[in-house]
């Protein structure tokens, strides 16, 4: 025998005899066996492998509960039958995260048209509406400019001065509703002390 095949087969012997003492380990720590339920949680030791070391940790967040109540408890994967897709984490992300403003550039001006009037007014001067309004119709422009394809433009350009007329008129509604009803008497505050019953006749 070569000293390169001794060493190998005392490799190869260090080997078996580590995989003994793991396996019986692992019998001696009671993995095999049923544990009781009000077992506390074991220490880690630095001599346990990673795969006991992860299996111990899963069995102390079971025994404390951790794994109750989950949002999807009882429910299938979501996504896992369907066929793959390669933008599902941007899909996901969409998703989770709510972002809006992604799509074609018609789809997102109607959007934008459909809630103008309630963005309008929530603003406070004539100037930030005739801003908003012109910034609007520029991209509206701009939109039926590109030959980018996708569905195209129909949303109609905004009468700049109309809708400042409608914006005032739909704040001084606004201010209206909202204004108390005040009624102020006006008699020096001696008379309003004394109420004088009228004469009965």
């Amino acid at each position: 025998m070569s000293e390169r095949e001794q060493h190998e087969e005392r490799l190869r012997k260090a080997a078996q005899v580590r995989a003994a003492q793991r396996s019986q380990g692992r019998a001696d720590d009671g993995f095999d066996a049923e544990e009781p339920d009000n077992a506390g949680p074991r220490a880690l030791r630095s001599t346990d492998d990673e795969s006991a070391r992860a299996r111990l940790i899963v069995d102390d967040a079971v025994r404390r509960g951790e794994f109750e109540n989950l949002p999807l408890a009882g429910k299938p994967i979501p996504g896992l039958g369907d066929s793959y897709d390669p933008d599902w984490w941007v899909k996901g992300l969409i998703q989770r995260e709510n972002i809006s403003g992604l799509g074609p550039a018609a789809i997102l001006l109607r959007k934008e048209d459909a809630e103008l009037d309630d963005r309008l007014d929530g603003l406070y001067s004539e100037r930030q509406v005739r801003e908003v309004l012109e910034d609007f119709n520029y991209r509206i422009i701009d939109a039926r400019r590109q030959l980018l394809g996708g569905p195209p433009v129909i949303t109609k350009l905004r009468d700049i001065e109309a809708e400042v007329q409608r914006w005032r008129e739909r704040r001084t509604e606004r201010a209206a509703e909202a204004a108390p009803v005040v009624v102020v008497d006006c008699r020096p505050w001696w008379q309003r002390m004394w109420r004088r019953e009228p004469p009965a006749d």
